[in-house]
């Protein structure tokens, strides 16, 4: 498997929209095992991204889609400033 972990800061008074948006994301991206989206007790504004693919394979073909892009448009609306992108390779999970 294969995935990346996202360290976004959601624009001040934008949380709960971005919140709401990511809930909306209900379909799974072709080769896409799972996605969870936290927000930080420490700082309300601080938000995770974990998306867990396949495959990097799966991983990069969904990045190069223009669905995936557009929707990662509208999401930087809601962001201050760019995310940080922590791609790998899933060596463990305990599912």
């Amino acid at each position: 498997m294969y995935g990346t972990i996202a360290q976004l800061r959601v624009k001040s008074g934008m949380e709960e929209q971005f919140s709401a948006y990511a809930q909306k994301i209900q379909e799974k991206d072709p080769g896409e095992v799972a996605s969870y989206v936290y927000r930080m007790d420490a700082d309300p504004s601080a938000f995770y991204v974990v998306v867990i693919f396949e495959s990097k394979e799966a991983y990069v073909a969904n990045a190069n889609r223009p669905e995936t892009d557009a929707r990662y448009q509208h999401m930087r609306g809601y962001l201050d400033g760019e995310p940080e992108w922590n791609d790998g390779e899933i060596v463990f999970a305990l599912t």
